[in-house]
């Protein structure tokens, strides 16, 4: 099943509705607009290409085998539970986006979502912009590649969460009771409580360790620009 727009005198198709598209496997999407919220759930080989979505709240559920490329979504609740995602180009625009889902991969994003990637499992985000509050809480295998981060109280209680040349803006309170790999760029505005790992950047903040709580001694936190100068 193909659905198309084609520019014909001024006219293209889009897909209107509520609920949509649910129960089919193997369906692909090209040049089209989808303005009905609850599109897909529990559908599976879904290839969409220069899609958008302006209202996609609670879209993409319970869902296999998507590959997404070009495409821009603004809603609620995208993805939730959906596994085996791979996106490319993707602007996302809306809260809880990717709670519960799995192996995921994303490259060259744009994602305005508070609480995104909660509860997921193996999900590695690489070129990327990444701006809400606590980002992947309680979720286990997440990578960011070459990402700029904004998150307030963001990626706490991850086991393996990897940063590699990451920036961290007006990141506070982060890696609370997380296991990490942090190799950051930049200042890291204040750490509270990772649970264990190395995290590494070029400055930091505040910097909390409860003994009561965590064992320091598990956290390495190496200050990148204090070593340049000693050399």
């Amino acid at each position: 099943m193909v659905l198309q727009r084609y520019f014909l005198e001024g006219l293209h198709t889009v897909h209107h509705g509520r609920a949509g598209i649910w129960y089919t496997q193997n369906i692909s999407l090209e040049d089209t607009t989808i303005q009905a919220p609850k599109t897909f759930r529990r559908s599976s080989g879904i290839a969409m290409r220069n899609v958008t979505m302006p209202n996609a709240d609670e879209t993409l559920w319970n869902c296999r085998d998507i590959d997404m490329e070009r495409v821009s979504a603004q809603g609620d609740y995208f993805a939730m539970n959906s596994h085996g995602i791979s996106a490319r180009d993707l602007s996302l625009d809306g809260n809880y986006s990717f709670d519960g889902a799995s192996d995921i991969n994303i490259n060259h994003a744009r994602i305005l979502s508070k609480d995104a990637f909660w509860n997921a499992e193996n999900v590695t985000v690489r070129n990327s912009t990444i701006s809400g509050e606590y980002l992947g809480w309680n979720s286990t295998n997440l990578t960011f590649e070459n990402c700029q981060i904004e998150s307030l109280q963001g990626m706490c209680y991850i086991d393996n969460l990897v940063l590699r040349n990451c920036r961290l803006i007006n990141t506070t309170l982060a890696f609370e009771y997380s296991s990490v790999d942090v190799d950051a760029k930049g200042y890291i505005d204040s750490i509270l409580n990772p649970l264990s790992g190395t995290i590494r950047a070029d400055g930091f903040g505040k910097i909390t360790l409860e003994p009561e709580r965590v064992d320091p001694e598990k956290t390495a936190i190496e200050d990148n620009s204090a070593t340049s100068r000693t050399r």
